[in-house]
C-alpha cells in the first residue's frame, strides 16, 4: 500500500506552529535549535481578534467590553459590563501554504449575580481534506479516500470575586484529535482531559494626575493527562502552560483613553532530550547527521524516561530541565506587548509584538488591527506581519463578531 496523502499538514501545522526546521542542521546554530514539543498544537493558537491584533496579549487587558477571556483569563468575566455575551471568532490559517485550513471559536458566558459567572467555548481546528491512494502505485484498483483530520476542544469555568478588586476562575476542559490518516493503521484519536486555574487583579492607580485602571493576570491552563494516538503505547504532553500578565489603561479625556498590556509565556512541558544530546552520550565523535542511528535514538529517549513521565511530574521538571541550563530555560519564556487606543467604547485601534526565541519556535511578528462596537454587536480584525523570514504565519487574518445580550434585550424591550 502506498500512502500518498496531504497527512503532511498534520506534520507542517504542528511543525509550523514552532517553526520546526529539519532535526538534523547544516550548521552549528541549528544544532541547538530545540522546541518543546506538545500534541494538539491548536490549543496554543490565539482565537481571537482583539488579543490577536495585540501581539497575542490578554491575561490582563481589561475586561470591560469583551466576551473572549475565555481562552486568555475567564477570571475575567465577573468584572465584564454586561450580564451576558457571544462570541463568534474565526482564522483562516497557514494560508500562505494551502487554503483549507481552519481555526472556529464560539465563546460565551454568563453572569449568575454581580460576583460570579459561567463561561465556556468550543474550538475546531480543520486541518482540510486529506487524500489517500489505496493500493500500489499505477494499480488500476487503486481508490481515492478523502478524510477530513481535526482537533477539537470544549470547556467550561466557573469565576467568582473573591473581594472587589479580585477574582479567581477554575475550569475543566475536554480535548479530542484525530489525526488518523489510514484507517487500517494503529492510529487512533486522541483524547485529554485538562483543568485551569486563574486569578485577576484590577484596581484605579494615581499616576501623575490621572487614575489609571491597573490590571494583574495569572492563567495555568490545560494542566491534564497526556494524549495518545496508539491506543496509550506512547503518550504525548498536551500544551500546558503558565500565562502572566499586565494591563495599564491611560484615560486621556472624557471620550478618548489609551490601554498598553503585555503577557509572558512558560510552557509547563518537559524539554525533550535531544538528538544532538545521544549522539554526544553513545556516538561520541562521530557524524550527528548520519541517520542510521534514528531508531537507536527512539529507544534511547525511551530510556530515559521522557516517555512515561507524568504530567504532573513534567510541569516541574520543565523549570530545570533544558540542556543549555538556565539560559535555555529563559529562551522558553515568550512574551507579547500590545496597545489599544479606544473612542468612546465604540472605535478601537490596535497594535502588537509577539515575540519568541529563534531556537525556541522563531515566531515573531508585528500585529495590527481595528474593532467597531454597537450596541447590540461588534466587529473586531487583526492582521499579522512577520517579521521572520518565509513565516507561514505572514498575513494571518482574524475576524471575531460578538453579540452583547443586554444590547439585545434594550432592542426587544426587555
Amino acid at each position: 500500500m502506498i500512502k500518498k496523502n496531504i497527512i503532511a499538514k498534520v506534520l507542517m501545522t504542528a511543525g509550523m506552529l514552532l517553526s520546526v526546521t529539519a532535526l538534523y542542521a547544516q550548521n552549528e546554530a541549528k544544532n541547538i535549535f530545540n522546541p518543546v514539543y506538545t500534541g494538539v498544537t491548536s490549543l496554543s493558537i490565539a482565537p481571537d481578534s482583539r488579543a490577536g491584533a495585540m501581539g497575542d496579549v490578554g491575561c490582563a487587558t481589561d475586561p470591560y467590553m469583551d466576551n473572549n477571556n475565555q481562552y486568555w483569563n475567564p477570571s475575567k468575566y465577573p468584572f465584564t459590563k454586561s450580564q451576558a455575551g457571544v462570541s463568534l471568532c474565526y482564522t483562516p490559517w497557514l494560508r500562505k501554504l494551502v487554503d483549507d485550513i481552519d481555526l472556529a471559536n464560539l465563546t460565551g458566558y454568563y453572569k449568575l449575580d454581580d460576583y460570579s459567572a459561567l463561561s465556556g467555548s468550543l474550538t475546531y481546528f480543520s486541518l482540510g481534506d486529506v487524500y489517500v491512494i489505496n493500493g500500489s502505485s499505477g494499480a488500476a484498483t487503486s481508490s481515492n479516500i478523502i478524510i477530513r483530520p481535526y482537533e477539537m476542544a470544549l470547556d467550561f469555568d466557573y469565576s467568582r470575586k473573591l473581594s472587589e478588586n479580585f477574582s479567581a476562575a477554575v475550569g475543566l476542559r475536554f480535548i479530542y484529535s484525530d489525526l488518523q490518516y489510514n484507517y487500517n493503521d494503529d492510529v487512533f484519536p486522541g483524547k485529554a482531559f485538562s483543568a485551569d486555574i486563574s486569578m485577576f487583579y484590577q484596581n484605579y492607580i494615581g499616576v501623575g494626575r490621572r487614575d489609571c485602571l491597573l490590571g494583574l493576570g495569572l492563567n495555568a491552563s490545560n494542566i491534564g493527562s497526556k494524549i495518545s494516538y496508539d491506543g496509550g503505547q506512547t503518550n504525548e504532553f498536551i500544551p500546558t502552560n503558565l500565562r502572566l500578565g499586565v494591563s495599564l489603561t491611560v484615560p486621556i479625556d472624557e471620550y478618548n483613553s489609551f490601554a498598553i498590556s503585555a503577557d509572558a509565556n512558560k510552557l509547563m512541558v518537559p524539554t525533550r532530550p535531544t538528538y544532538q544530546q545521544f549522539m554526544e552520550e553513545e556516538h561520541a565523535g562521530e557524524d550527528p547527521k548520519d541517520l542510521q542511528y534514528t531508531s537507536e535514538y527512539a529507544q534511547w529517549l525511551a530510556g530515559t524516561g521522557y516517555n512515561e513521565m507524568s504530567p504532573i511530574s513534567g510541569i516541574f521538571k520543565s523549570f530545570s530541565d533544558a540542556p543549555g541550563g538556565m539560559e535555555e530555560e529563559l529562551r522558553e519564556i515568550y512574551w507579547g506587548v500590545g496597545a489599544e487606543y479606544n473612542y468612546n467604547d465604540q472605535f478601537f485601534l490596535r497594535g502588537g509584538y509577539h515575540y519568541e526565541n529563534e531556537y525556541k519556535g522563531n515566531r515573531k511578528y508585528f500585529t495590527v488591527g481595528a474593532g467597531f462596537k454597537m450596541n447590540v454587536f461588534s466587529l473586531d480584525a487583526a492582521y499579522l506581519i512577520s517579521t521572520a523570514q518565509s513565516n507561514p504565519l505572514d498575513q494571518t487574518l482574524r475576524f471575531t463578531l460578538s453579540f452583547d445580550m443586554d444590547g439585545i434585550k434594550q432592542i426587544f424591550g426587555r
